[in-house]
């Protein structure tokens, strides 16, 4: 019967005796462990901030009217050119409104749909930012405000002011951060828009919006559904688009399909209207997660080494062992147990380490007009993460004494000691 407390007493001996290589192994599995830790904390970290950036204000479905040519043409309609190859020139789209055709039942149909999350109106309208005699273009959109902050998080991407400040003010506005800085206007102040018909409205500025795109900033606005509605003059049915929040998001390219079957709509999903956008953030987890493994790995190679070089090491060892009543197995278990007791040891101290430098990342400042409410690094402290890397300091150290153990099992005493 195999005597565990020998064969510990055995490997502990071996592992203090020869301190120095000890120490060495389990610093192999502490760093391979704490930088894996680390750089996985941290790029996936960015991977979500950046991530976020994009689809935290991207809809999982963008349903709209689009306008488009007629697929049949007057011509194709004239019974006596069926048999004719017609050809048209200067197709012009036909005439339709951007309004959504009862847009009020659908967003109620959509609402009702245990899979989705919200359905939210917005209005969308192209307008002129008046400053003295000049003209600077850009875009207002209509919505509900608290439910857009609920649900698209639009209250991160708000550097002065509040979405409440704009859902109790009804010719409030909120302002691009890029024209504010064209126009010189604060919170407070009032900016003058124009419609496309010509028609001056005056709005009081509530807050700042900064999406951390740059070229959106410098156009984009938002204000009460309302207020827009009567900007246009239009009933409290006019609704040019509607975004839609989805409890899965891998239910939005199916769902945006039956949508336009059902209602004679384009409905967008986000993977389509954010396809390269998708394939840079796959790339970027691919090399992080390819590095991270790279780094285990050259752990592994190190204990391996040490543990190959203990045992040519601890032959004399090994033969009286062998001589005074060991098996070969208790041997190879002996060796093991070093092996097991290093990736332990390295893991638990790989994951201290890890950790304080993921912290330490986490706390260190990171200033960017693009992004104003990132003030430190983006850290993403998954204990996932950290239940990989122990799991792979085991495994690894265990794959890495196993072999070494195993030509230690096969070791001949007589051999060793008559070659002393």
């Amino acid at each position: 019967m195999m005597n565990w407390k020998v064969i510990l007493n055995i490997a502990k001996t071996h592992l203090i005796t020869k301190i120095r290589q000890t120490s060495i192994a389990a610093l192999g599995v502490t760093f391979g462990i704490g930088s894996y830790i680390t750089l996985v904390c941290f790029m996936t970290g960015l991977n979500n901030m950046l991530d976020d950036l994009i689809l935290n204000q991207t809809p999982h479905i963008h349903i709209y009217n689009e306008i488009k040519p007629s697929k049949k043409q007057p011509l194709d309609l004239y019974d006596k050119f069926d048999n004719s190859f017609n050809v048209v020139h200067s197709i012009k789209p036909k005439l339709s409104q951007k309004k959504i055709h009862n847009a009020l039942p659908i967003i109620q149909y959509l609402e009702d749909d245990p899979n989705v999350r919200g359905a939210l109106p917005q209005i969308k309208t192209s307008i002129f930012y008046m400053a003295g005699s000049i003209e600077i273009g850009g875009n207002l959109t209509g919505i509900h405000v608290m439910d857009e902050a609920n649900l698209f998080n639009l209250k991160d991407y708000i550097v002065e002011g509040s979405p409440e400040a704009l859902d109790i003010t009804d010719n409030g506005i909120l302002l691009g951060i890029g024209i504010a800085e064209k126009m010189s206007l604060s919170v407070g102040d009032r900016v003058q828009i124009n419609t496309i018909n010509g028609d001056a409205f005056p709005l009081k500025i509530v807050g700042f919006y900064q999406s951390g795109i740059a070229d959106i900033d410098a156009i984009q606005s938002f204000a009460n559904l309302k207020t827009v509605q009567r900007i246009l003059g239009e009933a409290e049915n006019y609704i040019t688009d509607i975004h839609v929040k989805l409890k899965d998001i891998d239910l939005a390219f199916p769902m945006s399909k039956k949508i336009e079957q059902q209602f004679n709509l384009t409905a967008v999903d986000i993977k389509t209207a954010n396809a390269q956008f998708e394939t840079g953030t796959t790339i970027r987890n691919l090399i992080t997660y390819a590095v991270s493994i790279t780094l285990l790995i050259v752990a592994g190679f190190g204990i391996y080494n040490i543990l190959n070089m203990l045992i040519y090491e601890k032959m004399n060892d090994i033969a009286i062992l062998k001589a005074t009543g060991f098996s070969g197995k208790d041997v190879q278990y002996i060796f093991m147990s070093q092996a097991m007791i290093i990736g332990f040891l390295g893991g638990i101290l790989g994951l201290l380490i890890g950790y304080g430098l993921a912290n330490l990342i986490d706390s260190l400042p990171f200033k960017t007009a693009a992004l104003p409410t990132v003030t430190t690094y983006p850290v993403n402290i998954n204990p996932l993460f950290f239940i990989i890397g122990f799991s792979f300091a085991m495994v690894s150290t265990f794959l890495a004494g196993y072999l070494p153990s195993k030509k230690a099992k096969k070791i001949d005493p007589v051999t060793i000691i008559r070659g002393q």
